[in-house]
């Protein structure tokens, strides 16, 4: 008799409730027995992972009437009916409304433990699937803010305590420290979840687009404007518009984007039509804004409008007991999208762990685990990537390892073009244009080579 196998099982008849639960407890489950519908149903809830057997005669609350009450407590529950001659309709009936099965009286006791077997095994499956569910949904929600250092517990406090306010929030950090995921975790975890979270990254626009593309524009506005365009900002309206490298939008814009903030009204490009917009912004810099000496041509008041509430993600580098979970994480993540096995990390993957200062934060060390799981990192053998920790000029030229003397010429040939790729991306910080300038091919050629090597440009950037 196990607690991993619970039954509730219901009979007014005192003699026979004995006779069953005898039964059951022999067959290898743990029985709570009850004389009355009312008196189970007082200890059953939606996380009971058993099942429930009961008589379908009895006074006050019959089996029928019990087993409409667990659907309403959880439709997935197992309930089997034991039914005499006269009943066998009404239980047939109760199959087609979702009863697991009917037994008819008199049973032998294997129908009834084979039968009791069979559901108990149908309900692990469902607990098991929802525990998976579960699990990866909070997973996801936390990625990449899981950590166990105070600093990641504060953030995960905060965001908690000012999520579900309208209040605007600028987000700072580092390159892949995670700011997107902060903002999205606001989104999500407020009322306006309902609503769209609408990104735009500040930094990949031209000044000719951006305009476009937060305010939107009519049919001929401009040159090419051929059809309406609806905006990021009015798209993002009764939810959450993030801005990214917000420290890089154009003069003129910040204009236009200061008194959205302030009047909450939008007018697309090409109309005088004002459009009032429920907005929630949630803005990201790499820089700190209040800093003169960093904000650069930011305009002082957009940064003080935008400071309603700061939060500020620390760098891997600053929460370094955090890595090592991470990276079970992203290498178990890795694993199951490869459907490799996860390989023990030897003590070289596990001192880069430690010592790496990791410029490129969560992104970089994600990217690392996912190398890690494919077999492609191999640290304390041919050289590792180490993104972004080279300044300018001051990196010596890749030497291919002494292990590639046993490799055929073609692979030492792909290897050798993948370091020297990886070490020119780290001395332009992850710069497209200098790197292609410096390589001297074209652009094409230049993404199909990073496709080819496994590179990610994203790992490289200051």
């Amino acid at each position: 008799m196990t607690n991993g196998n619970p039954v509730i099982l219901i009979d007014d008849d005192s003699d026979l409730l004995k006779a069953t639960r005898q039964t059951l407890e022999l067959a290898g489950f743990a029985v709570s027995a009850f004389s009355s519908a009312s008196e189970a149903l007082a200890g059953l809830d939606a996380g009971f992972a058993g099942v429930v057997v009961s008589d379908i005669r009895m006074p006050e609350m019959d089996g029928l009437q019990l087993f409409d009450r667990v659907v309403d407590l959880d439709p997935d529950i197992p309930v089997i009916l034991v039914t005499g001659h006269g009943d066998i309709a009404m239980a047939v009936k109760a199959i087609k409304d979702g009863a697991y099965d009917f037994i008819t009286k008199p049973f032998a006791a294997d129908r009834l433990a084979q039968s009791v077997w069979r559901a108990a095994e149908k309900r692990r499956l469902v607990m098991e699937n929802r525990a998976l569910r579960e699990a990866a949904e909070q997973a996801q929600e936390s990625l990449p803010l899981i950590g166990q250092t105070p600093a990641m517990e504060r953030l995960r406090r905060t965001l908690r305590q000012i999520a579900d306010t309208d209040v605007d929030v600028l987000v700072t950090g580092e390159t892949g420290s995670g700011k997107e995921v902060v903002a999205s975790l606001l989104h999500r975890w407020s009322r306006r979840a309902k609503g769209n979270f609408v990104a735009l990254n500040c930094g990949t626009l031209p000044e000719t687009v951006i305009e476009s593309e937060l305010f939107g524009h009519e049919a001929g506005a401009f040159t090419g404007a051929q059809k309406k365009r609806v905006g990021r900002i009015e798209h993002s309206s009764g939810g959450t518009l993030f801005l990214d490298e917000i420290e890089s939008m154009p003069a003129s814009t910040q204009v236009q984007m200061l008194r959205v903030l302030e009047m909450r009204e939008v007018t697309p490009l090409g109309t005088n039509e004002v459009r009032p917009v429920d907005l929630r912004v949630v803005a990201a810099a790499k820089v700190d804004l209040g800093d003169a000496s960093q904000r650069g041509a930011f305009r002082e008041d957009l940064y003080y409008r935008l400071n309603v509430v700061t939060l500020s993600i620390p760098p891997l580098r600053e929460r370094r007991d955090d890595v090592p979970l991470l990276f079970g994480y992203f290498a178990e993540r890795a694993a199951a999208r490869f459907h490799r096995p996860v390989p023990a990390a030897p003590a070289a993957v596990q001192r880069h762990l430690r010592e790496h200062d990791w410029p490129g934060n969560v992104r970089e060390l994600a990217h690392f685990a996912e190398r890690f799981v494919l077999g492609l990192e191999e640290i304390g053998g041919s050289p590792s990537p180490q993104p972004a920790d080279s300044d300018a000029g001051g990196s010596p030229s890749p030497q291919p390892a002494d292990s590639d003397a046993s490799m055929p010429l073609p692979e030492r040939l792909e290897r050798y073009e993948a370091e020297i790729i990886r070490e020119t991306l780290g001395r332009n910080g992850g710069d497209v244009r200098r790197t292609i300038e410096a390589l001297g091919i074209p652009r094409k050629t230049f993404y199909d080579k990073l496709q080819r090597h496994g590179i990610v440009r994203g790992d490289f950037s200051r």
